[in-house]
Protein backbone atom coordinates (compact mmCIF):
# COMPACT_ATOMS: atom_id res chain seq x y z
CA UNK A 1 0.00 0.00 0.00
CA UNK A 2 2.94 2.47 0.27
CA UNK A 3 5.04 4.40 -2.29
CA UNK A 4 8.82 3.71 -2.12
CA UNK A 5 9.32 6.30 0.66
CA UNK A 6 13.08 6.90 -1.76
CA UNK A 7 11.41 8.61 -4.11
CA UNK A 8 8.30 9.85 -2.08
CA UNK A 9 9.92 13.70 -2.51
CA UNK A 10 10.04 13.43 -5.82
CA UNK A 11 6.71 11.89 -6.79
CA UNK A 12 5.33 14.62 -4.74
CA UNK A 13 7.12 17.25 -6.44
CA UNK A 14 5.92 15.67 -10.16
CA UNK A 15 2.14 14.72 -8.74
CA UNK A 16 1.41 18.03 -7.29
CA UNK A 17 -2.13 18.69 -7.98
CA UNK A 18 -2.83 21.35 -10.60
CA UNK A 19 -6.44 23.20 -10.09
CA UNK A 20 -6.95 22.63 -13.41
CA UNK A 21 -6.03 19.44 -13.66
CA UNK A 22 -8.58 18.24 -10.66
CA UNK A 23 -11.53 20.30 -11.87
CA UNK A 24 -11.02 18.57 -15.67
CA UNK A 25 -11.33 14.89 -13.92
CA UNK A 26 -14.16 15.98 -11.70
CA UNK A 27 -15.88 17.35 -14.77
CA UNK A 28 -14.77 13.73 -16.49
CA UNK A 29 -16.44 12.20 -13.49
CA UNK A 30 -19.45 14.02 -13.10
CA UNK A 31 -19.95 13.05 -16.80
CA UNK A 32 -19.41 9.37 -15.90
CA UNK A 33 -22.11 10.23 -13.34
CA UNK A 34 -24.39 11.65 -15.26
CA UNK A 35 -24.56 8.87 -16.96
CA UNK A 36 -25.26 6.61 -14.90
CA UNK A 37 -28.58 8.51 -13.21
CA UNK A 38 -30.17 10.13 -16.39
CA UNK A 39 -29.91 6.77 -18.24
CA UNK A 40 -33.62 5.57 -16.57
CA UNK A 41 -35.12 8.96 -16.66
CA UNK A 42 -34.32 9.20 -20.11
CA UNK A 43 -35.32 5.54 -20.78
CA UNK A 44 -39.05 6.20 -19.17
CA UNK A 45 -40.15 8.61 -21.60
CA UNK A 46 -39.55 6.79 -24.36
CA UNK A 47 -40.92 3.44 -23.24
CA UNK A 48 -44.37 3.89 -24.50
CA UNK A 49 -42.51 4.58 -28.21
CA UNK A 50 -40.47 1.20 -28.16
CA UNK A 51 -43.62 -0.93 -26.85
CA UNK A 52 -45.31 0.42 -30.29
CA UNK A 53 -42.11 -0.35 -32.31
CA UNK A 54 -40.88 -3.43 -30.47
CA UNK A 55 -44.17 -5.03 -29.09
CA UNK A 56 -43.70 -7.20 -25.75
CA UNK A 57 -46.33 -4.79 -23.54
CA UNK A 58 -46.02 -7.71 -21.47
CA UNK A 59 -42.27 -7.64 -20.60
CA UNK A 60 -42.16 -3.82 -20.61
CA UNK A 61 -41.22 -3.60 -16.74
CA UNK A 62 -38.28 -5.93 -17.27
CA UNK A 63 -36.53 -3.55 -19.37
CA UNK A 64 -36.00 -1.18 -16.08
CA UNK A 65 -35.68 -4.08 -14.07
CA UNK A 66 -32.94 -5.96 -16.09
CA UNK A 67 -31.32 -2.41 -15.68
CA UNK A 68 -31.37 -2.28 -12.07
CA UNK A 69 -30.87 -5.56 -10.82
CA UNK A 70 -27.78 -5.76 -13.01
CA UNK A 71 -26.84 -1.93 -11.58
CA UNK A 72 -27.49 -3.05 -7.48
CA UNK A 73 -25.78 -6.91 -8.08
CA UNK A 74 -22.96 -5.63 -9.27
CA UNK A 75 -22.31 -2.57 -6.74
CA UNK A 76 -20.15 -3.96 -4.16
CA UNK A 77 -17.92 -6.24 -6.45
CA UNK A 78 -17.39 -3.08 -8.98
CA UNK A 79 -15.97 -1.64 -5.51
CA UNK A 80 -13.97 -4.35 -4.63
CA UNK A 81 -12.17 -5.25 -7.64
CA UNK A 82 -11.50 -1.62 -7.70
CA UNK A 83 -9.52 -1.57 -4.76
CA UNK A 84 -8.04 -4.90 -5.56
CA UNK A 85 -6.57 -4.24 -9.29
CA UNK A 86 -6.75 -0.37 -9.43
CA UNK A 87 -9.19 2.13 -9.98
CA UNK A 88 -8.34 3.62 -12.81
CA UNK A 89 -8.38 0.93 -15.00
CA UNK A 90 -11.60 -0.79 -13.35
CA UNK A 91 -13.36 2.36 -14.07
CA UNK A 92 -12.41 2.54 -17.92
CA UNK A 93 -13.92 -0.61 -17.83
CA UNK A 94 -17.09 -0.21 -16.27
CA UNK A 95 -17.50 3.06 -18.75
CA UNK A 96 -17.05 0.88 -21.67
CA UNK A 97 -19.18 -1.76 -20.51
CA UNK A 98 -21.74 0.60 -20.06
CA UNK A 99 -21.65 2.06 -23.67
CA UNK A 100 -21.15 -1.58 -25.49
CA UNK A 101 -24.47 -1.85 -23.63
CA UNK A 102 -26.02 1.35 -24.64
CA UNK A 103 -25.04 0.76 -28.55
CA UNK A 104 -26.67 -2.31 -28.54
CA UNK A 105 -29.83 -1.40 -26.45
CA UNK A 106 -30.27 1.27 -29.14
CA UNK A 107 -29.76 -1.53 -31.66
CA UNK A 108 -32.36 -4.19 -30.51
CA UNK A 109 -34.77 -5.41 -33.14
CA UNK A 110 -37.52 -7.47 -30.04
CA UNK A 111 -38.01 -6.99 -26.80
CA UNK A 112 -35.86 -9.70 -25.40
CA UNK A 113 -32.81 -8.49 -26.87
CA UNK A 114 -33.53 -4.91 -25.24
CA UNK A 115 -33.88 -6.63 -21.82
CA UNK A 116 -30.37 -8.36 -21.89
CA UNK A 117 -29.00 -5.53 -23.36
CA UNK A 118 -30.44 -3.11 -20.90
CA UNK A 119 -28.75 -6.08 -18.25
CA UNK A 120 -25.47 -4.97 -20.11
CA UNK A 121 -26.24 -1.39 -19.76
CA UNK A 122 -26.81 -1.91 -15.80
CA UNK A 123 -23.69 -4.24 -15.26
CA UNK A 124 -21.61 -1.40 -16.29
CA UNK A 125 -23.46 1.30 -14.60
CA UNK A 126 -22.73 -0.09 -10.83
CA UNK A 127 -19.35 0.54 -11.85
CA UNK A 128 -20.04 4.20 -12.60
CA UNK A 129 -21.59 5.66 -9.28
CA UNK A 130 -18.63 3.60 -7.47
CA UNK A 131 -16.30 4.57 -9.37
CA UNK A 132 -16.42 8.25 -9.69
CA UNK A 133 -16.95 8.14 -5.50
CA UNK A 134 -14.11 5.71 -4.71
CA UNK A 135 -11.82 8.17 -7.22
CA UNK A 136 -13.15 11.27 -5.50
CA UNK A 137 -11.93 9.63 -2.39
CA UNK A 138 -8.73 9.24 -3.93
CA UNK A 139 -8.09 12.12 -5.10
CA UNK A 140 -9.03 14.56 -2.38
CA UNK A 141 -8.87 14.39 1.10
CA UNK A 142 -12.15 14.56 3.10
CA UNK A 143 -11.73 18.00 4.37
CA UNK A 144 -11.95 19.47 1.02
CA UNK A 145 -14.69 17.21 -0.43
CA UNK A 146 -17.48 18.89 0.94
CA UNK A 147 -16.22 21.81 -1.80
CA UNK A 148 -17.89 19.49 -4.25
CA UNK A 149 -20.79 18.31 -2.49
CA UNK A 150 -22.77 20.82 -4.17
CA UNK A 151 -21.38 19.79 -8.13
CA UNK A 152 -22.81 15.97 -7.01
CA UNK A 153 -25.87 17.37 -6.13
CA UNK A 154 -25.90 19.88 -9.19
CA UNK A 155 -25.73 16.37 -11.15
CA UNK A 156 -28.49 14.85 -9.45
CA UNK A 157 -30.90 17.58 -10.08
CA UNK A 158 -29.91 17.95 -13.34
CA UNK A 159 -30.77 14.28 -14.11
CA UNK A 160 -34.38 14.41 -12.41
CA UNK A 161 -35.28 17.90 -14.09
CA UNK A 162 -33.52 16.97 -17.40
CA UNK A 163 -34.23 12.95 -17.80
CA UNK A 164 -37.83 13.31 -18.61
CA UNK A 165 -37.45 16.67 -21.19
CA UNK A 166 -34.44 15.11 -22.70
CA UNK A 167 -36.01 12.15 -22.95
CA UNK A 168 -39.12 13.20 -24.43
CA UNK A 169 -37.21 15.84 -27.41
CA UNK A 170 -34.80 12.71 -28.22
CA UNK A 171 -37.71 10.30 -29.00
CA UNK A 172 -40.07 12.85 -30.70
CA UNK A 173 -37.24 14.33 -32.95
CA UNK A 174 -34.48 11.58 -33.60
CA UNK A 175 -36.23 8.54 -32.48
CA UNK A 176 -36.64 6.35 -29.43
CA UNK A 177 -33.09 4.36 -30.33
CA UNK A 178 -30.93 7.91 -29.81
CA UNK A 179 -32.28 7.56 -26.37
CA UNK A 180 -29.15 5.03 -26.07
CA UNK A 181 -27.07 6.71 -28.58
CA UNK A 182 -27.02 9.96 -27.09
CA UNK A 183 -24.58 7.67 -24.13
CA UNK A 184 -21.87 6.97 -26.58
CA UNK A 185 -20.78 11.12 -27.41
CA UNK A 186 -20.36 11.61 -23.67
CA UNK A 187 -19.43 8.79 -22.89
CA UNK A 188 -16.27 8.82 -25.39
CA UNK A 189 -15.93 12.20 -24.12
CA UNK A 190 -15.42 11.19 -20.24
CA UNK A 191 -13.34 7.87 -21.45
CA UNK A 192 -10.93 10.47 -23.06
CA UNK A 193 -10.34 12.90 -20.51
CA UNK A 194 -9.90 10.48 -18.14
CA UNK A 195 -7.25 8.17 -20.01
CA UNK A 196 -5.69 11.15 -20.48
CA UNK A 197 -5.95 13.32 -17.29
CA UNK A 198 -6.31 11.17 -14.27
CA UNK A 199 -3.75 9.46 -12.80
CA UNK A 200 -3.43 7.70 -9.46
CA UNK A 201 -0.59 6.92 -7.37
CA UNK A 202 0.80 2.89 -8.55
CA UNK A 203 0.25 0.95 -5.34
CA UNK A 204 0.67 -2.88 -4.09
CA UNK A 205 -2.42 -4.73 -4.44
CA UNK A 206 -3.34 -7.73 -2.70
CA UNK A 207 -2.65 -11.29 -4.86
CA UNK A 208 -5.27 -13.13 -3.38
CA UNK A 209 -7.90 -13.77 -5.91
CA UNK A 210 -11.39 -12.47 -6.07
CA UNK A 211 -13.71 -14.10 -3.66
CA UNK A 212 -16.10 -15.67 -6.15
CA UNK A 213 -18.00 -17.45 -3.87
CA UNK A 214 -19.00 -14.62 -1.47
CA UNK A 215 -19.92 -12.55 -4.93
CA UNK A 216 -22.08 -15.27 -6.17
CA UNK A 217 -23.83 -15.62 -2.84
CA UNK A 218 -24.08 -11.58 -2.84
CA UNK A 219 -25.67 -11.35 -6.47
CA UNK A 220 -28.26 -13.55 -5.85
CA UNK A 221 -28.94 -12.36 -2.27
CA UNK A 222 -29.63 -8.90 -3.69
CA UNK A 223 -31.18 -9.97 -6.62
CA UNK A 224 -33.54 -11.70 -4.54
CA UNK A 225 -34.18 -8.34 -2.56
CA UNK A 226 -34.62 -6.30 -5.62
CA UNK A 227 -37.13 -8.99 -7.00
CA UNK A 228 -39.07 -9.25 -3.82
CA UNK A 229 -39.81 -4.91 -3.68
CA UNK A 230 -39.94 -5.27 -7.27
CA UNK A 231 -42.32 -8.12 -7.75
CA UNK A 232 -44.57 -7.35 -4.56
CA UNK A 233 -47.84 -6.24 -4.48
CA UNK A 234 -47.61 -5.77 -8.56
CA UNK A 235 -47.06 -8.65 -10.39
CA UNK A 236 -47.63 -11.29 -7.70
CA UNK A 237 -49.12 -11.07 -3.97
CA UNK A 238 -47.15 -10.26 -1.08
CA UNK A 239 -48.35 -13.89 0.16
CA UNK A 240 -47.69 -15.64 -2.95
CA UNK A 241 -45.42 -18.96 -3.45
CA UNK A 242 -43.20 -16.73 -5.73
CA UNK A 243 -42.42 -13.73 -3.10
CA UNK A 244 -42.07 -16.20 -0.11
CA UNK A 245 -39.45 -18.06 -2.40
CA UNK A 246 -37.43 -15.06 -3.07
CA UNK A 247 -37.35 -13.94 0.89
CA UNK A 248 -36.15 -17.69 1.91
CA UNK A 249 -33.89 -17.37 -1.00
CA UNK A 250 -32.51 -14.09 0.09
CA UNK A 251 -32.07 -14.57 3.35
CA UNK A 252 -30.23 -18.28 3.00
CA UNK A 253 -28.41 -16.70 0.28
CA UNK A 254 -26.71 -13.45 2.39
CA UNK A 255 -26.83 -15.59 6.20
CA UNK A 256 -24.34 -17.81 3.53
CA UNK A 257 -22.30 -14.78 2.39
CA UNK A 258 -21.85 -13.19 5.57
CA UNK A 259 -20.33 -16.75 6.97
CA UNK A 260 -18.21 -16.78 3.68
CA UNK A 261 -16.70 -13.42 4.19
CA UNK A 262 -15.29 -14.04 7.56
CA UNK A 263 -13.39 -16.98 5.92
CA UNK A 264 -12.26 -15.32 2.87
CA UNK A 265 -9.02 -14.13 2.32
CA UNK A 266 -10.56 -10.61 0.33
CA UNK A 267 -13.92 -10.55 0.98
CA UNK A 268 -16.16 -9.10 -0.97
CA UNK A 269 -17.68 -6.83 1.64
CA UNK A 270 -14.92 -6.73 4.09
CA UNK A 271 -17.40 -7.19 8.34
CA UNK A 272 -14.61 -5.71 9.84
CA UNK A 273 -15.23 -2.10 8.26
CA UNK A 274 -18.78 -2.47 9.64
CA UNK A 275 -17.39 -2.57 13.40
CA UNK A 276 -16.55 1.38 12.70
CA UNK A 277 -19.80 3.21 14.38
CA UNK A 278 -19.80 5.99 11.89
CA UNK A 279 -19.48 4.01 8.94
CA UNK A 280 -22.43 1.29 10.49
CA UNK A 281 -24.69 4.36 10.93
CA UNK A 282 -24.02 6.15 7.25
CA UNK A 283 -25.16 2.70 6.33
CA UNK A 284 -28.05 3.07 8.09
CA UNK A 285 -28.79 6.97 7.08
CA UNK A 286 -28.49 6.36 3.62
CA UNK A 287 -30.21 3.78 3.45
CA UNK A 288 -33.77 5.43 4.97
CA UNK A 289 -32.49 8.43 2.75
CA UNK A 290 -32.87 6.10 0.04
CA UNK A 291 -36.06 4.83 1.08
CA UNK A 292 -37.35 8.94 1.65
CA UNK A 293 -36.18 10.05 -1.54
CA UNK A 294 -37.15 7.75 -4.10
CA UNK A 295 -40.51 7.40 -2.94
CA UNK A 296 -40.93 11.15 -3.04
CA UNK A 297 -39.53 11.34 -6.28
CA UNK A 298 -42.43 8.77 -7.36
CA UNK A 299 -45.54 9.75 -5.60
CA UNK A 300 -44.55 13.81 -5.73
CA UNK A 301 -45.34 13.85 -9.48
CA UNK A 302 -48.13 11.71 -9.26
CA UNK A 303 -50.18 13.45 -6.71
CA UNK A 304 -49.29 17.04 -8.80
CA UNK A 305 -50.61 15.26 -11.96
CA UNK A 306 -54.33 13.72 -10.47
CA UNK A 307 -54.47 16.41 -7.84
CA UNK A 308 -53.57 19.52 -9.05
CA UNK A 309 -53.87 18.90 -13.25
CA UNK A 310 -50.44 19.38 -13.72
CA UNK A 311 -49.06 18.21 -17.12
CA UNK A 312 -47.07 15.23 -17.04
CA UNK A 313 -45.12 16.33 -20.15
CA UNK A 314 -42.96 18.40 -17.48
CA UNK A 315 -43.02 16.26 -14.61
CA UNK A 316 -39.52 16.81 -14.05
CA UNK A 317 -40.00 20.17 -13.55
CA UNK A 318 -42.53 19.81 -10.74
CA UNK A 319 -39.74 18.44 -8.71
CA UNK A 320 -37.68 21.62 -9.09
CA UNK A 321 -38.70 23.16 -5.30
CA UNK A 322 -37.24 20.04 -4.17
CA UNK A 323 -34.37 19.75 -5.71
CA UNK A 324 -32.83 23.08 -5.84
CA UNK A 325 -33.64 23.18 -2.11
CA UNK A 326 -31.49 20.08 -2.23
CA UNK A 327 -28.96 21.09 -4.35
CA UNK A 328 -28.12 24.57 -2.73
CA UNK A 329 -28.25 23.40 1.17
CA UNK A 330 -25.85 20.51 -0.21
CA UNK A 331 -23.45 22.99 -1.07
CA UNK A 332 -23.50 25.19 1.86
CA UNK A 333 -23.12 22.69 4.26
CA UNK A 334 -19.95 21.28 2.31
CA UNK A 335 -18.31 24.79 2.26
CA UNK A 336 -19.19 24.59 6.24
CA UNK A 337 -17.61 21.11 6.10
CA UNK A 338 -14.62 22.33 4.49
CA UNK A 339 -14.40 25.45 6.74
CA UNK A 340 -14.74 23.71 9.74
CA UNK A 341 -13.85 20.19 9.47
CA UNK A 342 -17.07 19.46 11.76
CA UNK A 343 -20.28 17.59 9.77
CA UNK A 344 -22.28 15.95 13.04
CA UNK A 345 -24.84 18.94 13.15
CA UNK A 346 -25.65 18.06 9.38
CA UNK A 347 -26.83 14.07 10.10
CA UNK A 348 -28.99 15.69 12.39
CA UNK A 349 -30.50 18.91 10.87
CA UNK A 350 -31.02 16.81 7.89
CA UNK A 351 -32.88 13.92 9.70
CA UNK A 352 -34.97 16.70 11.29
CA UNK A 353 -35.70 18.58 8.21
CA UNK A 354 -36.62 15.25 6.15
CA UNK A 355 -39.17 14.06 9.39
CA UNK A 356 -40.66 17.71 9.26
CA UNK A 357 -40.67 18.00 5.70
CA UNK A 358 -42.41 14.38 4.74
CA UNK A 359 -45.03 15.04 7.63
CA UNK A 360 -45.92 18.62 6.02
CA UNK A 361 -46.62 16.33 2.46
CA UNK A 362 -49.07 14.09 4.37
CA UNK A 363 -50.93 16.65 5.01
CA UNK A 364 -51.68 17.66 1.33
CA UNK A 365 -55.12 17.14 -0.08
CA UNK A 366 -57.47 18.04 -2.89
CA UNK A 367 -57.53 21.48 -1.87
CA UNK A 368 -53.67 21.79 -1.57
CA UNK A 369 -52.22 24.93 -3.41
CA UNK A 370 -49.04 24.05 -6.29
CA UNK A 371 -47.51 27.31 -3.81
CA UNK A 372 -48.02 25.61 -0.67
CA UNK A 373 -46.76 21.96 -1.83
CA UNK A 374 -43.96 23.60 -3.18
CA UNK A 375 -42.80 24.91 0.30
CA UNK A 376 -43.33 21.33 1.51
CA UNK A 377 -40.80 19.84 -0.84
CA UNK A 378 -38.30 22.62 -0.31
CA UNK A 379 -38.18 21.47 3.46
CA UNK A 380 -37.75 17.59 2.29
CA UNK A 381 -34.86 18.85 0.03
CA UNK A 382 -32.81 20.87 2.40
CA UNK A 383 -33.22 17.76 4.87
CA UNK A 384 -32.03 15.63 2.22
CA UNK A 385 -29.61 18.47 1.13
CA UNK A 386 -28.01 17.57 4.50
CA UNK A 387 -27.83 13.99 4.54
CA UNK A 388 -27.23 13.13 0.20
CA UNK A 389 -23.22 13.83 0.41
CA UNK A 390 -22.22 13.51 3.82
CA UNK A 391 -23.19 9.80 4.53
CA UNK A 392 -20.66 9.15 1.52
CA UNK A 393 -17.59 11.42 3.14
CA UNK A 394 -18.37 10.34 6.85
CA UNK A 395 -18.54 6.47 5.68
CA UNK A 396 -15.38 7.49 2.90
CA UNK A 397 -13.49 8.72 6.13
CA UNK A 398 -14.63 5.89 8.34
CA UNK A 399 -12.87 3.45 6.02
CA UNK A 400 -8.97 2.51 5.79
CA UNK A 401 -7.58 4.16 2.12
CA UNK A 402 -6.99 0.73 0.85
CA UNK A 403 -11.17 -0.34 1.70
CA UNK A 404 -12.18 2.92 -0.80
CA UNK A 405 -13.75 1.13 -3.13
CA UNK A 406 -15.70 -1.33 -0.40
CA UNK A 407 -16.85 2.04 1.16
CA UNK A 408 -18.36 3.71 -1.27
CA UNK A 409 -20.04 0.61 -2.88
CA UNK A 410 -21.65 -0.17 0.08
CA UNK A 411 -23.12 2.81 0.55
CA UNK A 412 -24.28 3.19 -2.95
CA UNK A 413 -25.79 -0.38 -2.27
CA UNK A 414 -27.15 0.53 0.64
CA UNK A 415 -29.13 3.93 -0.58
CA UNK A 416 -30.16 1.56 -3.57
CA UNK A 417 -31.67 -0.93 -1.64
CA UNK A 418 -33.50 1.71 0.75
CA UNK A 419 -34.69 2.94 -2.83
CA UNK A 420 -35.94 -0.27 -3.33
CA UNK A 421 -38.29 -0.88 -0.46
CA UNK A 422 -39.19 2.56 -0.31
CA UNK A 423 -40.82 2.51 -3.52
CA UNK A 424 -42.25 -0.92 -2.53
CA UNK A 425 -43.31 -0.44 0.62
CA UNK A 426 -44.93 3.17 0.29
CA UNK A 427 -46.68 1.90 -3.81
CA UNK A 428 -48.03 -1.00 -1.42
CA UNK A 429 -49.98 1.27 0.90
CA UNK A 430 -50.55 3.86 -1.65
CA UNK A 431 -52.29 1.46 -3.73
CA UNK A 432 -54.25 -0.13 -1.15
CA UNK A 433 -55.36 2.78 0.19
CA UNK A 434 -56.46 4.59 -3.33
CA UNK A 435 -58.52 1.41 -3.97
CA UNK A 436 -60.23 1.03 -0.51
CA UNK A 437 -60.87 5.03 -1.05
CA UNK A 438 -62.37 4.29 -4.46
CA UNK A 439 -64.61 1.46 -3.40
CA UNK A 440 -65.97 3.47 -0.91
CA UNK A 441 -67.28 5.97 -3.15
CA UNK A 442 -68.50 3.59 -5.92
CA UNK A 443 -65.48 3.92 -8.20
CA UNK A 444 -63.68 0.67 -8.00
CA UNK A 445 -64.00 -0.28 -11.36
CA UNK A 446 -62.12 2.64 -12.01
CA UNK A 447 -58.70 1.19 -10.32
CA UNK A 448 -58.91 -2.53 -10.60
CA UNK A 449 -56.30 -3.16 -12.50
CA UNK A 450 -54.19 0.13 -11.75
CA UNK A 451 -54.13 2.87 -9.08
CA UNK A 452 -52.10 5.03 -10.80
CA UNK A 453 -53.99 6.35 -13.68
CA UNK A 454 -52.30 8.87 -16.88
CA UNK A 455 -53.31 11.84 -17.35
CA UNK A 456 -55.06 10.82 -20.51
CA UNK A 457 -57.05 8.15 -18.34
CA UNK A 458 -58.03 10.60 -15.95
CA UNK A 459 -59.35 13.35 -18.27
CA UNK A 460 -61.92 10.39 -19.95
CA UNK A 461 -63.59 9.67 -16.26
CA UNK A 462 -66.89 11.09 -15.54
CA UNK A 463 -67.18 14.45 -13.39
CA UNK A 464 -67.78 12.81 -10.00
CA UNK A 465 -65.04 9.81 -10.67
CA UNK A 466 -62.61 11.88 -11.43
CA UNK A 467 -63.18 13.99 -8.22
CA UNK A 468 -63.43 10.56 -6.10
CA UNK A 469 -59.92 9.68 -7.47
CA UNK A 470 -58.48 12.88 -6.68
CA UNK A 471 -59.60 12.49 -3.12
CA UNK A 472 -58.44 8.73 -2.98
CA UNK A 473 -55.14 9.99 -4.80
CA UNK A 474 -54.69 12.60 -1.71
CA UNK A 475 -55.42 9.69 0.94
CA UNK A 476 -53.11 7.55 -0.84
CA UNK A 477 -50.00 9.63 -0.28
CA UNK A 478 -50.89 10.94 3.21
CA UNK A 479 -50.46 7.37 4.34
CA UNK A 480 -47.35 7.39 2.40
CA UNK A 481 -45.69 10.00 3.32
CA UNK A 482 -46.83 9.47 6.83
CA UNK A 483 -44.85 6.15 7.00
CA UNK A 484 -42.23 7.79 5.12
CA UNK A 485 -41.84 9.98 8.11
CA UNK A 486 -42.05 7.91 10.59
CA UNK A 487 -39.34 5.60 9.13
CA UNK A 488 -37.08 9.20 8.81
CA UNK A 489 -37.62 9.31 12.57
CA UNK A 490 -34.89 6.15 13.01
CA UNK A 491 -32.39 8.33 10.74
CA UNK A 492 -33.11 11.30 13.15
CA UNK A 493 -32.38 9.23 16.10
CA UNK A 494 -29.25 7.34 14.30
CA UNK A 495 -27.79 10.50 13.59
CA UNK A 496 -27.22 11.35 17.55
CA UNK A 497 -24.97 8.28 17.50
CA UNK A 498 -22.58 9.86 14.92
CA UNK A 499 -19.18 10.09 16.82
CA UNK A 500 -17.39 13.45 15.40
CA UNK A 501 -14.07 11.70 14.00
CA UNK A 502 -11.81 15.16 12.30
CA UNK A 503 -11.88 14.77 8.54
CA UNK A 504 -8.42 13.61 6.97
CA UNK A 505 -7.08 16.87 5.60
CA UNK A 506 -4.55 17.51 2.80
CA UNK A 507 -1.24 17.05 4.79
CA UNK A 508 -0.10 13.73 6.19
CA UNK A 509 -1.95 12.87 10.05
CA UNK A 510 0.06 12.97 12.90
CA UNK A 511 0.33 9.13 14.64
CA UNK A 512 -2.34 7.97 16.73
CA UNK A 513 -4.76 10.80 15.24
CA UNK A 514 -6.73 7.57 13.65
CA UNK A 515 -9.29 6.53 16.68
CA UNK A 516 -12.09 3.57 16.72
CA UNK A 517 -13.92 6.61 14.51
CA UNK A 518 -11.41 7.14 12.28
CA UNK A 519 -9.16 5.69 9.84
CA UNK A 520 -5.60 6.10 8.76
CA UNK A 521 -4.61 8.50 6.50
CA UNK A 522 -4.03 7.06 2.61
CA UNK A 523 -1.63 10.19 2.22
CA UNK A 524 -1.48 13.86 1.28
CA UNK A 525 -3.49 14.97 -1.70
CA UNK A 526 -0.74 15.14 -4.10
CA UNK A 527 -0.08 11.08 -3.73
CA UNK A 528 -3.53 10.81 -4.08
CA UNK A 529 -3.82 12.57 -7.06
CA UNK A 530 -0.61 11.50 -8.79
Amino acid sequence: MSIDTAAGSDLKKKAEPQPRSVRVVLLALMIAMLLAMLDNMIIGTAMPTIVGELGGLEHLSWVVTAYTLATAASTPIWGKIGDMYGRKKIFLLSIVIFLIGSALSGMAQDMGQLIGFRAIQGLGAGGLMVGVMAIIGDLIPPRERGKYQGMMAGVMALAMIGGPLVGGTITDHLGWRWSFYINLPLGAVALAMIVTVLHLPAVERTKSKVDYLGAALLTVGITSIVLVTTWGGTEYAWSSAVIMELIAIGVVTLTAFVYVQTKAPEPILPLHIFRNRNFSLMQVIGFLTGFVMFGAVLFLPLYQQSVQGASATNSGLLLLPMLLSMMVVSLIAGRVTTNTGRYKIFPIMGSALMVVGLFLLAQMDVETSRLTSGVYMAVLGAGMGFLMQITMLVAQNSAEPRDMGVASSSTTLFRTLGSSFGVAIMGALFTSKVQEEMAARGGDAVTQKSAQLDAASLAKLPDAAREAYQIAVSSGTHVAFVLAGSVAVIGFLAAFFVKEVPLRGAGPEKAGAADKGAAPSGGDTAAQSA
